[in-house]
């Protein structure tokens, strides 16, 4: 018995070893595996990786401009697109009928507007939320000039006056307007309203009222010229409440967002313009 016993145990204690062995061999094997599918896997998402990387970095180069040190490149690039272009809007309207609007985004439309030469900006919303929060948007745009052109406008009211150190006008003497509904229909009613006052008073005849006269009694855009181009964006296939007496001549571009635009799609929409013929009516 003791005999067969030892056998026994020996036999046992070797198919013991068996497995033991067989079993680093599987987790070798698997580790070995795992690794050529990690290495594969590596190999195949490191290029795509790269190119999300730089589509992210141009993104955000085309956005937001060049760095702090490229800020008189950047000067030069954008003055010379406006020079470029056959015919620059005088006044642009950035009319937003999205129901988020970015104040970054926003910021960048205006001072792009200024870098490439347009005196007048329209800034508008539909809900008026801009206008209710005029100084963060304010804020944020003197940021971007200090970013992007290289300027420090720590003192401002709506308008903005800056020349650089060679003594050329940046046109960022572009004078800013933030407008909401209020200073839409409204504003026409109100003039409406004064206009009536002023023939009562017998300081006016109906046969004053002409275009020039509804001009001087609409106080939201005094001292402002007829949009040139409105550029719209979001999907909303109407300008809601935008300074309707003063577009009946304004050429329209939609764009469909405001939201995270690039200076590509900015200046796209400048030589569409450009190259559009106005007949005025005719």
């Amino acid at each position: 018995m003791s005999g067969a016993g030892g056998l026994a145990w020996r036999a046992l204690h070797a198919l013991v070893r068996a497995l033991l062995c067989l079993q680093r061999a599987l987790l070798a094997c698997l580790r070995g595996r795992a690794a050529a599918a990690a290495a594969t896997s590596c190999a195949l998402l490191a290029p795509a990786a790269r190119a999300l990387g730089f589509r992210e970095a141009g993104a955000a180069w085309r956005r937001r401009g060049p760095a702090r040190g490229g800020a008189a490149r950047g000067r030069q690039r954008w003055r010379a697109d406006g020079r470029a272009l056959r015919k620059l809007p005088v006044h642009v309207g950035l009319v937003v009928t999205e129901e988020e609007p970015s104040y970054a985004d926003m910021a960048s439309l205006v001072v792009w507007c200024m870098a490439v030469g347009i005196s007048y900006v329209s800034v508008y919303d539909h809900n008026g939320i801009f206008k209710r929060n005029n100084s963060r948007l304010m804020d944020e745009i003197l940021k971007q000039q200090q970013e992007l052109l290289g300027l420090d406008c720590s003192k401002y009211t709506g308008e903005f006056a800056n020349h650089d150190k060679t003594g050329q006008v940046l046109n960022c003497q572009s004078t800013l307007k933030v407008l909401s509904p209020e200073d839409g229909k409204a504003d026409i009613v109100k003039a409406a309203q004064n206009f009536c006052q002023l023939v009562a008073q017998q300081q006016r005849t109906h046969s004053d009222l002409d275009v020039n006269m509804l001009d001087n009694l609409l106080s939201s855009t005094n001292g402002f010229p007829d949009p040139d181009l409105v550029l719209k964006f979001g999907p909303v296939d109407s300008t809601l409440g935008f300074l309707p007496w003063h577009i009946r001549l304004t050429e329209i571009i939609s764009l469909p967002s405001h939201l995270n635009i690039s200076y590509e799609d900015f200046f796209s929409a400048l030589h569409h313009y450009a190259a559009c013929e106005q007949r005025w009516g005719k």
